[in-house]
């Protein structure tokens, strides 16, 4: 089975080696890797363009939100692959030596399988936590959001996946809660490795930090979301209600 990895980057020239290192020590090898820069203004096409075995997009324009730039980023990395399964990858992220050996022993024994979530390992501050299984406490329309570099999906369906979730005006909705709404309500299953095979780095200048728990722009994204399945059930005919969350996020929007 050979695997297609593909990367979106933007200004992460301090991690990509680490990043492509952690592809090239996997125990698995029939891998190529896709790299899509986003007009970057740092030495990231310096960096990359050391890795001669890389396909490398150069991309020189950009809209103003980071959201839809790592939609179009991943969509024309997919395009150019020629894998059988496909491994979304942050250039501030990287893999476990064994992740790929791993997922793709995960799809072998079920062909049922079109998409899992491995679990992160949250990178922050030169610390490491392992992230364990997630249960949602509040009832929400859509599950536990694993982050994008722990997402893989097989190739079959790509254009599905990317033709229902390719919305440009919910430009807070990022593509892991997209992929993940996806899988629980068109393919109706949640595909979880139960291992930490994703090393997923968080720091100050991430999108992440812009959204602190309860904070303004929480909110705001919050019912983002909301909007985004609003629309993403009228289309897929499901049987939308609003739920408590849904009233609540709406109501504190409005005061805020």
């Amino acid at each position: 089975m050979k695997i297609s990895v593909v990367i979106a980057n933007y200004n992460s020239g301090k991690y990509i080696d680490q990043c492509i290192n952690s592809l090239k020590s996997q125990t698995y090898k029939n891998v190529e890797i896709i790299f899509f820069d986003d007009n970057s203004t740092d030495n990231s096409l310096e960096i990359i363009q050391k890795y001669s075995d890389v396909k490398i997009i150069k991309n020189k324009k950009q809209t103003n939100f980071g959201s839809i730039n790592q939609l179009n980023a991943f969509k024309n990395a997919i395009n150019l692959s020629s894998g059988d399964l496909i491994f979304f990858l942050d250039s501030d992220d990287y893999f476990h030596e064994k992740k790929i050996e791993k997922v793709v022993d995960y799809f072998k024994n079920d062909t049922s399988k079109k998409i899992s979530f491995d679990l992160p390992i949250i990178v922050q501050n030169n610390l490491q936590k392992r992230v364990s299984s997630k249960k949602k406490i509040f009832k929400t329309y859509w599950p536990y959001i694993y982050p994008t570099s722990c997402i893989t999906i097989r190739k079959e369906i790509v254009d599905e996946l990317l033709v229902s979730i390719s919305f440009d005006k919910f430009t807070d909705v990022w593509m892991d809660l997209r992929i993940g709404i996806f899988a629980k309500y068109i393919l109706k299953r949640f595909d979880v490795i139960n291992e930490n095979l994703t090393y997923y780095r968080k720091t100050d200048v991430n999108i992440s930090s812009q959204f602190k728990k309860f904070s303004k722009n929480w909110w705001k994204r919050r019912r983002q979301a909301h909007e985004y399945f609003y629309k993403f059930s009228k289309d897929n005919k499901l049987n939308f209600k609003k739920n408590f969350d849904f009233v609540i996020t709406n109501l504190i929007c409005k005061i805020l």
